[in-house]
């Protein structure tokens, strides 16, 4: 009869003991599927940037006219798009401040493109609306990344709201024709690990264009810094 309870007793015991045993793995499992499906703050702000739409219009369509515009460079001189008709203009939109485009411009991204077309009839320009960023800073940029081309002051952002530039960088490409040919990001690496196997869009694009082909890629996703528009 003892033994008979002993067993009994022995049996609950081993029973309530798996039963936690079982919860606890439960748990735990749930606990990392959790962890594994939600992204990070930082790494959500590194690959997406968040744009309020009330802070940039949609922009030009492409095979529309690009829109004309006047800026002043970095040493006050005017600079226009018509200045520039019968060309192929490259428009950077840059902040220097923004992770991305140091990453670019530490990598020579932008520089060694710009530089491999400039004796194509192809014109590139730099165009930095950061709201509270002064010429100064423009000029320090310049020199120490050596850039052929000129920094266009567009503090006020109005131009970059009439391109409905997102990011930093936002590329935009115009054709002979006055026409935009391309509007996106500078290549297909927004995490910056892609390395020699990125596909940079520019040097694709214009590898096209000065050879009178049509850009078989034009338009894909911008990424970077969130442009910093003045605030209304």
């Amino acid at each position: 009869m003892k033994l008979r309870l002993l067993l009994t007793t022995l049996v609950l015991t081993l029973g309530m003991f798996f039963a936690a045993c079982a919860t606890d793995s439960v748990a735990n499992n749930n606990s990392t599927t959790a962890n594994k499906s939600a992204p990070t703050t930082e790494s959500k702000d590194l690959s997406v940037n968040n744009v309020n739409s009330n802070t940039t219009n949609a922009g030009p369509t492409l095979g529309a006219p690009a829109p004309t515009f006047s800026l002043e460079d970095q040493d006050g001189k005017k600079v226009s798009l018509s200045d520039f008709a019968g060309k192929v203009v490259v428009l950077e939109w840059i902040n220097p401040d923004c992770p991305f485009v140091k990453r670019h411009y530490d990598a020579k991204t932008m520089t060694t493109t710009a530089n491999k077309y400039k004796d194509k009839d192809v014109v590139w320009l730099a165009i930095n609306t950061t709201h509270y960023m002064g010429k100064d800073k423009y000029k320090e940029w310049i020199k120490t990344h050596n850039l052929s081309y000129p920094i266009l002051d567009d503090h006020e952002g109005t131009v970059g709201k009439m391109y409905g530039a997102k990011t930093t960088p936002h590329m935009f490409i115009v054709g002979k024709d006055g026409k935009l040919v391309y509007q996106g990001g500078v290549d297909d690496d927004n995490a910056g690990d892609k390395g020699k196997s990125a596909i940079n869009y520019i040097d694709q694009a214009l590898a096209e264009l000065t050879v009178d082909k049509p850009v078989s890629v034009a338009t894909t996703r911008p990424y970077g810094c969130s442009v910093k528009y003045a605030k209304n």
